[in-house]
């Protein structure tokens, strides 16, 4: 302030009726400033105002009202603005809180230049700043312009009452106008004291006029603002009067409801119909409830109704009537597969406890076999023999729990799992559901597929079900689940032990061709548009066919085959070049299929000493390799290639070892395996092998390398070889046999633990191998180096 100095010695108040005092008590606003020529209450609660007030009415009834720079400041002469008013007490309300309320009416600005006391009250020395006569065209037009632009927003605003307007037509003068809408603006103090301290006339009004534009936008905002909103509330009101019109009118004239209202009734319809257990029917009930009383525009509301229709269109009592003929089932099974005599007749033991028993629970099959040989189709048939519906679907590279037991309805675009869904497809509570692949499910980050199966796949656990979405028990006691997979390595355990393992073989040559005849190439030609019996294939051509082509495990590959050629003759019959029937014989296969892609018998003869075959079982199917020794001049040792696991590299170890102590009683010099090291190879290089089934063919190869001694020809053997040389049992020989029917063999050497596998195969697959079944080394030794006919007394020709 302009030469405020602090007295603590106090004057005497001049009080002058008609010229206003010179000094005055001080009163601090704290909200707004007050305008000169204005009648104001002004509530005072602070002991030390109250104090002022008493003194400025005991002393003339004349205040000065100055504002403070801070809004929550303490009452200090540095805190306060400069300019402010000067007024009259015209009345004093002493208030029950202590609190005093008094009535002002505001006479001029003011301006204080010296503070000259503190305590006991807070009053200075003031002058009275007058304004210079401005009235001139500008300011005339500034005071219109202003007149115009208050009269607008005071009409158009609801917050002006009708005193404000009534007030505003009283006031006179140019001045009193600029302080009068500067009052009643919703603008800030520190903007009200700017246009106090204005004592131009001219930039009081237009400092006024600036806010008045401002307002008139605001107004222009929030009037579109508004009328967006009435026009959508309009909108709406007018949509729900016109749909509730309609609700009364279809109701009057009998006609269709509502959507929600049809909704409604649908599902409540379906529920009553539904044999549930209590807590399935109080949970459906209260979701039907909460759907009655959400808006139907609601995002709940689609979720609810999601909801129910996947809860009841579920087969909860529906039931497939299961007519079961054994006879009939027999030739259905016959009539769609060749060969696996094993699997069907499981299948038909499993229909004829079902004839006897209606409820008989708990079978779930697991059919393993290398691809193409039939597994998933022999789960159509059994749904066919069953008479019950038939749903599948692939497991294979599955990640997610919830693809199996459903996500949360937490989750937005939740639904339900798998195992659910194929029975709201099927409809029916008891179809033949195949779980395909399940050797290859997934685990990740998401949860492990397999865990989920658990409960699924348990007889015991899977008559209560929950479903996450459902989350609700559902009875799968009476689904028939069939699982495939090509090997049992990547189940885990827990799940194995609840499914019965039943091995599906590959098929050998001869059994390939009669798939072929009596169901690929009729389907073949079927898809392929050519007539029926146009084009025929006799067996010479189709063992051509799979001996020279497909030599998979499966017909997989060979039903590819069977197309192409088919594709071939399409082609030549439409381009002229073959109108009547044809019969595909050997030159038609290399036009149609090339050069053929296996040469000869797989089996590579064994014309030089060091060199045995073995069989092997893959995922695949089985397989007939090639072991190789060959001696290094040096020093002793052994050095494996060929891929070899873990198992298999130990395996040739112990061969190795045992070679080496056996090597005098075999007829060997003694210095052979301390002057060479052997390198054990098995071809082919890239492929992974593995296994300790290949130990007595690893010892064989070794043994005949150290004596210069060939193998007789066309002789393949398994075992698991132990270090004292007893001859272990080993697995999938069904597999292996079938391999070595495939690639010319004719003897076969495997462990006498096994006999009873050997006894399980079929005889037109062993038809003329001779097998010898061991149980030691020494047994092994003394066949494969016998020439001519071998007397050995387990031996079975067949």
């Amino acid at each position: 302030m302009t030469d405020r100095k602090k007295d603590k010695d106090p004057a005497d108040l001049v009080v002058v009726d008609q010229i206003l005092p010179v000094r005055l008590p001080i009163l601090p606003l704290f909200s707004r400033p007050v305008f000169p020529e204005m009648l104001t209450p002004v509530i005072v609660t602070d002991d030390r105002l109250v104090r002022i007030i008493r003194f400025a009415q005991e002393n003339g009834g004349y205040i000065g009202l100055l504002l403070t720079r801070n809004e929550q400041g303490d009452i200090d002469p540095d805190n306060l603005y400069d300019v402010g008013v000067v007024a009259k007490i015209l009345k004093r309300v002493n208030l029950p809180d202590g609190s005093v309320n008094i009535f002002v009416n505001s006479i001029k600005r003011m301006e204080i230049k010296k503070i000259t006391s503190v305590e006991p009250v807070l009053y200075g020395i003031v002058v009275y700043p007058e304004s210079a006569n401005e009235e001139d065209d500008e300011v005339k037009a500034l005071y219109r312009a202003l007149l115009s632009g208050v009269k607008e927003i005071t009409a158009n605003n609801a917050l002006f009452t009708e005193e404000v307007r009534m007030s505003l037509l009283n006031v006179r003068g140019m001045g009193k106008l600029a302080d009068f809408v500067s009052s009643i603006l919703n603008v800030t103090r520190e903007e009200q004291q700017e246009i106090l301290e204005d004592i131009s006339l001219k930039s009081r009004l237009a400092r006024v006029l600036k806010l008045i534009m401002k307002e008139k936008e605001l107004l222009l905002l929030q009037r579109k603002i508004q009328d967006q909103i009435e026009e959508k509330i309009t909108t709406q009101q007018r949509e729900f009067f016109l749909k509730e019109q309609l609700k009364a009118i279809r109701q009057e004239l009998g006609m269709e409801m509502d959507e929600k209202t049809s909704n409604y009734n649908r599902f409540k319809q379906q529920l009553g119909s539904l044999d549930l257990s209590e807590e399935a029917e109080a949970k459906l009930t209260a979701e039907l409830e909460k759907l009655k009383i959400t808006d139907n525009h609601s995002p709940e509301y689609g979720v609810i109704r999601s909801y129910l229709d996947t809860a009841l269109s579920l087969p909860w009592n529906s039931l497939s009537d299961d007519r079961i003929d054994i006879e009939k089932a027999a030739k259905l099974l016959d009539q769609d597969h060749f060969g696996l005599d094993k699997v069907k007749k499981r299948i038909l033991e499993f229909l004829a406890v079902q004839v006897l028993k209606k409820t008989s629970r708990g079978s779930i099959l697991c059919l393993v076999g290398p691809p193409g040989v039939g597994k998933t189709s022999l789960g159509r048939s059994i749904s066919r023999a069953m008479n019950r519906k038939f749903f599948r679907f692939s497991l294979g590279g599955m990640r997610d729990e919830a693809e199996i037991k459903g996500h949360r309805r937490t989750y937005v675009g939740a639904i339900q799992g798998k195992i659910l869904e194929a029975l709201k497809i099927c409809k029916t509570r008891n179809p033949v559901l195949m779980l395909d692949e399940i050797d290859k499910l997934g685990k990740s980050f998401q949860g492990d597929p397999s865990s989920a199966l658990l409960e699924v796949l348990d007889p015991e656990q899977n008559a209560r079900f929950r479903d996450h979405y459902l989350d609700i028990p559902f009875d799968l006691s009476d689904v028939f689940f069939i699982t495939t997979a090509n090997t049992l390595d990547t189940i885990p355990r827990p799940l194995l032990d609840r499914m019965e393992v039943m091995r599906l073989s590959g098929y050998i040559s001869e059994e390939k061709a009669q798939i072929a005849r009596r169901y690929l190439i009729p389907k073949a030609l079927e898809e392929n548009g050519l007539p029926r019996k146009f084009v025929s294939l006799n067996k010479a051509a189709l063992l051509e066919v799979v001996n020279g082509y497909a030599r998979e495990a499966g017909v997989r590959h060979l039903e590819k085959l069977i197309h192409k050629i088919m594709r071939g003759v399409a082609y030549d019959h439409l381009t002229g070049e073959q109108k009547k029937a044809l019969s595909v014989g050997s030159d038609e296969i290399k036009k149609y299929l090339g050069e053929p892609y296996f040469r000869e018998d797989r089996a590579r003869k064994l014309d030089s000493p060091g060199l045995a075959l073995g069989l092997a079982w893959t995922s695949m199917g089985g397989d007939v390799l090639t072991v190789e020794c060959l001696s290094i001049p040096g020093k002793s040792g052994l050095k494996l290639t060929g891929k070899l696991g873990s198992v298999m590299s130990e395996s040739a170890g112990i061969a190795f070892s045992y070679i080496r102590r056996a090597a005098c009683d075999t007829g060997c010099s003694s210095d052979f395996f301390s002057e060479n090291s052997l390198h054990l190879h098995v071809p082919a290089g890239a492929t992974p092998k593995d296994g300790p089934s290949a130990g007595i063919t690893m010892a064989s190869a070794m043994l005949s390398l150290a004596l210069g001694r060939k193998i007789r020809g066309r002789l393949a053997m398994t075992g698991e070889l132990s270090l004292s040389g007893d001859v272990l049992p080993i697995g999938g020989l069904k597999e292996k046999v079938i391999a070595a029917k495939r690639s010319g063999v004719k003897e076969v050497i495997f462990p006498l633990s096994n006999l009873s596998d050997l006894e399980e195969i079929p005889e037109y697959v062993k038809k003329g191998i001779v097998f010898y079944s061991v149980s030691r080394m020494e047994e092994v030794r003394k066949i494969i180096f016998t020439k001519g006919k071998v007397e050995f007394t387990r031996m079975k020709k067949y």
